[in-house]
């Protein structure tokens, strides 16, 4: 058996909804302007991500949690953006299809925020 690596990634409704229409399986391409993927290393960063900055952009916020082979992950170095708690690594948008191929299992939600109806 392959060793993986937990990641995480907040996203917004839209994200989340081609997630779910993949199957739980992939991440959908970047949009222009978008030329980095980036996962992060820890529940609590995404979750301040996705509460801070997706509720704020989208009205929702969601945490998604997945395994990647060890293997793909090796040739791109953990960036930190910040405190120590802030880690992620950078993949290139070009490189999405690859890591959407070493991911092991299905991705799923672990966390999810909303903003306040007025």
């Amino acid at each position: 058996m392959s060793a993986t690596v937990t990641l995480f990634r907040p996203v917004g409704p839209d994200e989340l909804k081609l997630i779910e229409d993949g199957g739980f399986k992939a991440f959908p391409p970047r949009l222009p302007g978008q030329p980095i993927f980036y996962p992060v290393l820890n529940l609590d960063y995404a979750a301040k991500i996705a509460e801070d900055w997706n509720v704020r952009e989208s009205g929702a916020g969601f945490v998604t949690r997945f395994e990647v082979l060890a293997s793909f992950l090796e040739e791109f170095d953990v960036q930190t953006v910040g405190s120590s708690e802030c880690q992620e690594y950078w993949i290139p948008a070009e490189r999405l299809s690859e890591l959407n191929s070493a991911i092991v299992g299905l991705i799923s939600v672990v966390a999810e925020f909303h903003g306040v109806k007025s």
